[in-house]
């Protein structure tokens, strides 16, 4: 069923789990996503970023898919769908096309324009029964065109943009997007301690999730993170199988070439990382 992320980040925090976001580019991406929680009885945010989006043809498009999608495969584990890094106008068409969660991401204006556009946004979003994500302190790297230097946030600015009343909030505290170069420093649990100590009862969310060692996503759990985000990791395993299935000639015997049969592999990867990482989370048995 398609809900807001609101209940279970909030039972996610409260349990010291993390319910991961994994986000979606295509028909199988979806359909991996869905049955692998529906498997492993996990709760699941489904993130579009806004260039997913265009590429699926548009955000009710995607919409339509997943809510589709979860009726015919007879999904009962709780599913979000949500808007990753959006932006102001991207937030309005995703309310508009039926999506259950959005993020604003503010934080590239100053603070007091994130601010007042969150503020906004909040009061919207609560008056459809929706999930607000929004966030303070750039995460590094580069997502859809969105680039971040990986800044760690200021937790007394993170405290205003918590005290809105969002449903979860994004901080950078040395995370990035896509893969961690061998000089990575790691994440801040300074940071993040201090961000917690000021937020109370916030689900936090850790983006970048791909790459970083499990000692530090278990650490960064303890410490608040409720919701972690997954995309580049689910690429390269899609991307790996779907390379192994062509080098070995598979798709040039019999009917291999059939896109139903060419795609599978990746398919399945895709299956295996998700699954990796909600036993990872702790978010296993928890719908």
């Amino acid at each position: 069923m398609l809900v807001s992320a609101k209940d279970m980040l909030v039972k996610a925090k409260a349990g010291k789990y993390a319910v991961g976001q994994f986000n979606i580019n295509n028909l199988e991406w979806t359909k991996a996503a869905l049955l692998t929680a529906q498997e492993c009885n996990s709760p699941i945010i489904l993130g579009v970023s806004e260039g997913a989006g265009k590429y699926m043809a548009g955000f009710k498009t995607v919409a339509s898919m997943v809510k589709a999608m979860i009726e015919e495969l007879k999904i009962t584990v709780p599913v979000a769908l949500h808007l990753d890094h959006g932006t102001y106008d991207g937030c309005y068409k995703c309310i508009e096309a039926g999506f259950s969660s959005i993020m604003f991401d503010g934080s590239h204006y100053p603070i007091d324009e994130n601010v007042a556009k969150t503020k906004e946004l909040v009061e919207v979003c609560a008056g459809k029964g929706m999930s607000l994500e929004a966030e303070v302190g750039s995460i590094g790297g580069e997502e859809d065109g969105v680039i971040g230097k990986g800044e760690c946030a200021d937790p007394t600015e993170c405290k205003q943009i918590a005290d809105l009343g969002v449903t979860m909030l994004a901080a950078g505290i040395g995370n990035i997007h896509g893969k961690y170069p061998e000089n990575w420093e790691g994440l801040s649990f300074e940071t993040l301690d201090a961000i917690q100590k000021l937020t109370g009862d916030m689900p936090l969310v850790l983006h970048g999730g791909t790459g970083i060692p499990e000692d530090m996503i278990k650490k960064a759990i303890s410490l608040g993170v409720a919701k972690i985000n997954v995309n580049t990791e689910c690429q390269l395993s899609f991307a790996a199988a779907t390379r192994k299935y062509i080098e070995e000639g598979k798709d040039l015997s019999g009917k291999g070439f059939d896109p139903r049969k060419l795609l599978n592999p990746g398919f399945e990867a895709i299956k295996a990382t998700i699954k990796e990482k909600m036993e990872l989370f702790g978010s296993v048995g928890k719908a």
